[in-house]
């Protein structure tokens, strides 16, 4: 573990001894509100520390195992040691995983939260409507791979199996907190199905990964709405449907506009779009919110806007690029497969070790 994030555990730890002598002390005790914020907060550090203590037990046992490998002994016993220390280094790796994922945890506790994914075809034409069908691919194997429960929402697809725009939820413990950084742009470098000449083409798709709010943490007045239907279309424009299912819903104060027409039933697209519309505003207030905020205090490892160039995929080289960290992997199949975790868990690391900074 980096030593700023130790320090900070450290930091956390002083705190832990304070609210042990807080929370028995008669004032506390007879004054209910801090009781029960001071116990929160009490807790909370509990479960963070006792993964850090671990880690610090498992880096001593590990500390002595060296030594004695380095020492001369029987080929026999020092194999025994050898797997002991794989076994506590594997140990080690979960442990920090997991206490990586504590100190994630946002201050708006929406960790836990689903979320709303939206993938755009940006520059690039079919191809870029291509890339976002694979990035689509990625994200659900991804999903799946976590016990995360995918629902499709609402799509734009193309006539060679791509999409213009594509919306899904992921529900699941994690998922926002692991999916956060994926907003931005993501660029492609490959040879599209559709070039005789063998060229490289640059593409675009853009991603935005949005808190999916309870109704009651947006409220929306129905005057502010409308509500247009329609009938729901196909490729070419070609009607599918014989009656008026399709949904179009138009936010008059911010003119967000959202449709969504998958559906047979008119209510189903309806409370799909409402879900959309919903994410959509919080994340708007959300943008207002941080924008109040230094820029210092407000990114992290980058602000997740669409324009932001994140990450660049190059099929010819096999590589994968994280331009806010520096992050090169010569490991592009198995992340197209859904093997996140080798670019989310270095985003993760060093969003702490911003934060400690």
């Amino acid at each position: 573990m980096e030593e700023k994030a130790k320090n900070k555990l450290e930091e956390l730890n002083h705190r832990y001894i304070e609210l042990e002598t807080l929370l028995v002390q008669k004032e506390v005790i007879q004054d209910p509100v801090r009781l029960a914020r001071y116990a929160k907060e009490f807790n909370e550090l509990k479960e963070k520390l006792a993964l850090y203590f671990e880690l610090k037990r498992i880096e001593e046992q590990m500390r002595e195992l060296e030594v004695i490998l380095k020492e001369r002994h029987e080929p026999e016993f020092l194999k025994l040691v050898q797997e002991e220390y794989e076994k506590l280094k594997k140990r080690y790796k979960e442990s920090e995983e997991q206490l990586i994922y504590f100190l994630n945890i946002n201050e708006r506790d929406s960790v836990d939260k689903d979320i709303i994914m939206e993938i755009r075809a940006g520059t690039g034409g079919l191809e870029a409507s291509l890339f976002a069908a694979d990035l689509y691919r990625m994200y659900t194997k991804y999903a799946t791979s976590k016990g995360w429960k995918v629902e499709f929402i609402s799509s734009h697809p193309t006539e060679l199996g791509g999409f213009k725009e594509i919306i899904f939820g992921i529900k699941g413990e994690g998922a926002y907190n692991r999916l956060r950084f994926e907003s931005g742009v993501h660029r492609v470098q490959r040879i599209p199905t559709t070039e005789t000449q063998g060229r490289i083409h640059t593409s675009t798709a853009t991603v935005a990964v949005l808190e999916e709010p309870d109704p009651i943490e947006i409220n929306i007045d129905p005057k502010d709405l409308r509500i247009d239907v329609f009938r729901s279309s196909g490729h070419g424009g070609q009607s599918v449907n014989t009656t008026d299912s399709a949904v179009r819903i138009t936010h008059l104060p911010t003119a967000i506009v959202v449709s969504c027409q998958d559906e047979r039933s008119q209510l189903k697209n309806k409370n799909k779009a409402m879900r959309v519309l919903r994410a959509r505003l919080l994340s708007l207030k959300r943008k207002e919110e941080s924008d109040k905020v230094s820029s210092i205090r407000r990114a992290q490892i980058g602000a997740g806007e669409r324009s932001e160039k994140i990450r660049t995929y190059n099929f010819p080289d096999r590589r994968v690029t994280d331009h806010r960290i520096g992050l090169t992997l010569h490991r592009l199949e198995e992340i197209m497969e859904g093997e996140l975790d080798l670019i989310i868990d270095e985003l993760l690391k060093h969003n702490i070790d911003k934060q400690y900074e």
